[in-house]
């Protein structure tokens, strides 16, 4: 066999990245678009001498678990990988993934995970859930400026059909034909990558689901914004519009956002709300979900981290409050806090809560979110996770917001330095060593841990298990429908 040669395979699994594996003549052949239980026929794309790559060619007998595709650039586009997939099988794909990442990478048997693993949580409608989308703006050949995404494992644009993409909001659609007819009639022309010219690089768009405010950022390569006064009249009409910006990025990078933003009409953020839930479990372990009347609000800004699935988000918070159990007395430590949306959620329930972030903006932003909820028990601080808890361990100073030991309470110092719970929400790379250090020797008794990424969250796993805690409940949350990624909640508690 060689490369473009043309094969009939049956599908039998699914790889990490949602790709269909099947085996012919002996070689394993991961095929891009393939669904469990397809027969197809395949090209190959690559060849390896005991594997392969292949895209579909046709389709011959199709899964019972393959659906009509709702987007038209889907195959080509990198951000929906198994939308041809029923949501029923990306769930339990999601399921399996987190599963054998545990057993795989993170060592533990099988039965170990089995015995903690509670039925992932799935969405009512996995489409129009994202609150925020960015997209690059380009040129095409016939010179007709283009919104879209990047192609998978490039810089290529596809130009979305009709500007909807179905992750996100009916909003974006009229937004983009509004900015691009704007670039249009005052002939501003799209960033090119290889010149390193022209202006607009991006449009960033942000909805408020509970409040329906909007924001739209354009991010340029330059200072100033031609003719801004045309573009923010036809901004302005839409309804819900509450922040017009502009972003300054004139740096040869792959970064989507520059250091500066610059207000050009309304707000500076936008509100949003997330409401817990009450956790419920049937007699099969199945979990469900009661909103309460109790709402948490965030200020959001254009460089805000910030859950892009609120539906979502407040089951994953709900599900993490649910893990650590607070009965009010607790103290808590809340690491990688963003602007802190976990911390705050705590805070209803905790007695302190203490975030860190190495985001100077984001700790300012969790510290008037902590205001604008009138949230006096929550403490933010700027730096490093692992440099930050180390050093109240040690008793150093805090050089990021500026504390020294001699200005704390020794109370509240001991409390810092003996938490109650350690809630842990890293980043794709999980976390760093020395963090996980100073948490076995602060040694709360309960650690909760929210992961974006199961394979670095089984490696932590291991490493905090090997020092002392043990798995009581692991749960994935699909926090991105039709696509391979999943986000999952696991506690841990200190073993006597």
């Amino acid at each position: 066999m060689q490369k473009n040669d043309i094969f009939q395979v049956e599908i039998m699994d699914i790889g990490v990245d949602g790709e269909g594996i099947g085996k012919y003549e002996g070689i394993t052949f991961f095929i891009k678009d393939a669904v469990v239980g397809d027969l197809v026929e395949a090209k190959i794309t690559k060849l390896k001498k005991n594997y392969g790559y292949a895209r579909v060619e046709k389709i011959i007998k199709p899964s019972s678990d393959r659906v009509e595709l709702k987007c038209s650039i889907a195959k080509r586009c990198g951000g929906c990988q198994i939308q041809q997939v029923s949501y029923q099988r990306q769930l339990k794909f999601k399921e399996d993934k987190v599963k054998n990442n545990l057993i795989r990478i993170g060592k533990f048997t099988k039965e170990e995970i089995e015995s903690v693993f509670e039925p992932i949580v799935g969405m009512d409608d996995p489409f129009r859930y994202r609150n925020k989308a960015q997209y690059p703006v380009g040129m095409d050949k016939e010179g007709n400026i283009v919104t879209g995404f990047y192609a998978q494992r490039s810089h290529d644009i596809i130009s979305i059909e009709n500007n909807d993409c179905k992750l996100g909001i009916t909003e974006n659609a009229k937004i983009l034909d509004l900015v691009k007819e704007y670039m249009q009639e005052n002939s501003i022309k799209p960033y090119n990558e290889n010149t390193k010219k022209g202006l607009v690089r991006h449009i960033l768009i942000r909805k408020g689901f509970d409040t329906n405010q909007i924001m739209v950022c354009l991010i340029i390569n330059g200072d100033i914004l031609p003719k801004q006064e045309k573009l923010i009249e036809k901004l302005k009409g839409i309804q819900g519009m509450t922040s017009i910006s502009i972003n300054k990025n004139k740096e040869n990078t792959n970064v989507i956002l520059g250091k500066e933003t610059v207000v050009i009409w309304g707000e500076s953020y936008i509100k949003d709300f997330i409401t817990l839930n009450e956790v419920n479990r049937d007699k099969t372990g199945k979990i469900s979900f009661h909103r309460t009347d109790k709402k948490v609000g965030y200020q959001i800004s254009a460089q805000s981290f910030f859950q892009v699935n609120p539906q979502q988000t407040e089951k994953l918070y709900s599900l993490a409050l649910d893990y650590a159990g607070l009965k009010g007395e607790e103290s808590v430590w809340d690491l990688y806090c963003g602007i802190g949306t976990i911390s705050l959620f705590l805070a209803n329930k905790a007695k302190n809560v203490y975030g860190v972030e190495i985001v100077e903006q984001a700790i300012e932003d969790a510290k008037r979110n902590a205001k604008l909820n009138n949230i006096n028990n929550a403490k933010f601080f700027v730096g490093k996770a692992e440099d930050v808890i180390s050093q109240f361990y040690q008793k150093n100073n805090i050089d990021g917001d500026n504390i020294s030991k001699q200005s704390i309470d020794t109370s509240v110092d001991e409390e810092m330095m003996k938490p109650d719970i350690i809630v842990v929400d890293p980043p794709r790379k999980g976390c760093d060593n020395l963090c996980l250090d100073t948490i076995l020797n602060m040694a709360p008794p309960k650690i909760v841990y929210v992961s974006c990424d199961s394979a670095t969250l089984a490696r932590d796993l291991r490493y905090l298990c090997e020092g002392g805690y043990e798995l009581k409940k692991v749960c994935p949350v699909d926090q991105f429908a039709q696509t391979t990624h999943v986000e999952t909640v696991v506690g841990l508690q200190k073993v006597k």
